[in-house]
């Protein structure tokens, strides 16, 4: 009963029944009827005509909006259905409408069929004839096209796109740009031509965006239709003082997550992997006078992560991303649809230069990179073959705002996020363009490359899908510090907020939705091509089911300069070997090389799986480029050999054990006698016994102790794969 429970919640369903084969027990989630769980007799269970009032009852829904909440769903002949959660979607926002609702949210995550919900909604209001005149919104072309050509299409000759600010008013399906409506000129505000109560249901696709805001010009749509029914979607609601989702909408009649989506199997699961540059991690700070490539003199202070490619162009920190980027892509997929998220369109453009320049296909084939921006006729004209499923080229597309929503990328692969984010809303939306599933690509999972700290928000609670409240406090308010740690090398800021009249933003490209690349009024760009930048930190992690990041993997990416070190301190590969096998104690070296500011965390960091290995093999790896061996192959090399033949029983037993012990932890375990105080030695005795009783004495333990050692670092011992 408990499990059928949870069903019935995640499908609205007010009833649940279970059975033992020989009876049934109902439980009545509606509270209606009293016990709540009853048992039944196998010929006593309820049928729709029982249980049908109750449910009319629980849903507060008269006679006279029962016809409406009967209408069925679309059917196109195929057999395909809502999923289980559109239809909760779809029943909870008509039976709020049914009953009178004028304002109704639905938050669901990105790639859970937003949009093909809001047609069953709009279908089955418009059948019913509860809506006859309705207008969808959204904020992009691509979106509107992408509505009309698929989930709107079974409304053929009834449906219109408002273009060229021309009205028409014979039609009953209206689709409009917020962009093609409005306009702070008022020849262009259109929409007034429509009387106000010509629509009597108003669809606002990602809500969370400019309808939000009091004074947004967009809003002015919606309080001049204001007596229609106002549908908001949304997979971000927004919350701060001035922008309200739910103060305009009230709280959400349904909400989907995308850890539920995850869950249920309707979305594609992904991996993390966050690399910062030196730079980023610790800031550049420019020499007094310092002249960048276009002769200006660069204003002498900290620049961090949030200043570059927006005040400062670093183009070999340009270079390294485009170079991870490819490494990834080549040692994967080469031909895995890409998105790589820029600051601006300048940055943009420069980006898909270092990329064609790395990737041997762009040579070949011109469309193999493309920049799709709003200001490229060029690079806007691939959209449609870059999201189609079907179509190869283009493989990676560089942006800045134009695909960071609504666009249906299906198979999209990776996303490159190499752009300051610090606005939740705007980073669910963009991580969005990944998460379609979809096995007949062979897209299982995708994965996100982060080069500006934006997974940080990963670490948020609420990242399953929940609303997102942001407080958003200006220059003369209280701060309130974020829940969010910042990355290294950034301050504490304001979240963004995208308003596309926002000089910030530069130009602004109406139809598109994209951002300009002139940096804005006022804003200085500087640009250095002769600043060296390096990798310092990359971390591979995953989100599970729970929302949470996990981490694989952590490499300290400063090679170079710890093999340095590591040569300075040691010489040669045998000067090493001499020191190693002639120290007493391994854990002096390792102190020693700590001191030198060379921990053993670090070097378990500068190498892939670097804490499956010990610390020689860590050493001779990085400072010798040594072929290393792991801890449990080397732990296994002297299982191999009859190294323990010439003691009792016991004393093997407990040098087996050490072998263990060096197998998971390292050298510096089986060299500490403490060891012999935790399992599996307690069941010996003390230390002392063990030493005393077993070996004979302290001294005779310890050279059994370096006899093991020197079997572990044999040179001549097999080396397996």
């Amino acid at each position: 009963m408990q499990q059928a429970l949870v069903y019935a919640e995640m499908l609205d369903a007010p009833f649940a029944i279970s059975s033992n084969g020989e009876g049934f027990l109902l439980h009545d989630r509606t509270g209606l009827t009293q016990p709540v769980e009853s048992e039944l007799e196998l010929s006593e269970f309820p049928s729709l005509e029982n249980l049908w009032p109750l449910y009319k009852q629980w849903k507060g829904l008269s006679e006279a909006k029962i016809e409406l909440v009967e209408q069925p769903y679309h059917s196109d002949g195929s057999g395909k259905e809502p999923r289980y959660y559109q239809k909760v979607a779809v029943n909870r926002a008509i039976e709020a409408i049914a009953k009178g609702q004028q304002r109704v949210l639905l938050v669901m995550a990105t790639g859970t069929g937003k949009t093909y919900t809001a047609f069953q909604i709009i279908w089955r209001l418009w059948k019913a004839k509860a809506r006859k005149r309705i207008l969808f919104l959204a904020d992009r072309n691509i979106l509107i096209d992408q509505t009309m050509q698929q989930d709107f299409a079974p409304f053929g000759e009834v449906m219109h796109k408002v273009t060229n600010r021309e009205v028409k008013k014979n039609y009953e399906i209206y689709l409009a740009l917020y962009q093609a409506v409005t306009g702070k000129e008022e020849w262009k505000q259109i929409y007034r031509q429509f009387p106000p109560d010509f629509f009597d249901l108003v669809v606002i696709d990602e809500c969370h965006r400019g309808s939000a805001a009091v004074d947004s010009a967009w809003r002015e749509v919606l309080d001049y239709f204001n007596s229609a029914t106002h549908l908001g979607l949304t997979a971000t609601p927004k919350e701060t003082k001035e922008i309200s989702n739910t103060s305009y909408f009230g709280d959400p009649v349904y909400t989907y997550s995308l850890k539920q989506g995850i869950e249920d199997g309707f979305l594609a699961p992904y991996k993390v992997i966050r690399i910062a540059t030196d730079m980023d991690a610790v800031g550049y700070t420019p020499e007094k006078g310092k002249v960048d490539k276009l002769g200006q003199v660069i204003e002498q202070r900290q620049y961090n992560t949030k200043d570059f490619d927006r005040n400062l162009v670093l183009e070999q920190r340009t270079r390294l991303v485009a170079g991870k980027v490819w490494e990834y892509l080549e040692a994967t997929d080469p031909m895995a649809k890409t998105i790589v998220f820029c600051d601006d369109q300048d940055h943009a453009e420069r980006m898909r230069q270092e990329l064609v320049k790395l990737i041997p296909a762009a040579a070949g084939n011109r469309r193999y990179v493309m920049r799709i921006t709003g200001d490229d006729k060029e690079g806007k004209a691939q959209l449609s073959y870059f999201i189609d499923n079907d179509e190869p080229f283009p493989v990676i597309a560089t942006t800045s705002k134009l695909l960071t929503t609504g666009v249906d990328a299906k198979t999209c692969k990776l996303i490159v996020l190499d752009q300051n984010i610090n606005s939740m809303a705007e980073f669910k939306q963009i991580i969005g363009r990944g998460t379609r599933l979809r096995e007949d690509y062979q897209k299982l999972y995708f994965t996100i490359m982060d080069f500006k700290g934006a997974t940080r928000l990963f670490a948020d609670p609420d990242f399953d899908g929940e609303p997102v409240v942001i407080y958003e406090p200006k220059l003369d308010e209280p701060v309130v510090p974020p829940e969010e740690i910042e990355p290294p090398g950034t301050e504490e800021s304001e979240p963004p907020t995208y308003d596309p009249t926002d000089p910030e933003y530069g130009d602004f490209d109406l139809e598109s939705g994209d951002t300009g690349g002139n940096g804005g009024e006022g804003r200085t760009r500087y640009v250095l091509d002769d600043v060296a930048v390096r990798i310092a930190v990359e971390r591979s992690q995953y989100l599970d089911t729970d929302g949470k990041l996990i981490t694989e993997s952590y490499h300290v990416l400063l090679k170079e300069e710890i093999k340095k070190a590591l040569q300075a301190e040691f010489g040669s590969l045998s000067d090493f070997l001499r020191r190693w096998n002639g120290a007493d104690r391994k854990q002096a070296l390792l102190e020693e090389l700590a001191e030198h500011g060379v921990p053993l965390a670090v070097l378990q960091q500068a190498v892939p799986h670097g804490a499956e290995l010990d610390a020689f093999d860590l050493v001779a790896h990085v400072a010798f480029d040594q072929q290393p061996l792991t801890r449990r192959e080397r732990a296994n090399n002297v299982k191999k050999r009859d190294v323990f033949g010439q003691y009792g029983e016991q004393a093997r037993t407990v040098l087996e054990a050490l072998l263990e012990k060096f197998a998971d932890h390292g050298v510096q375990d089986i060299e500490d006698a403490k060891v012999l105080e935790l399992p599996p030695f307690d069941r010996f005795g003390s230390k002392t016994q063990i030493r005393r009783g077993i070996f004979g004495g302290a001294e005779h333990y310890t050279r059994a102790v370096h006899e093991l050692e020197q079997a572990l670092y044999d040179p001549q011992e097999p080396k397996e794969a």
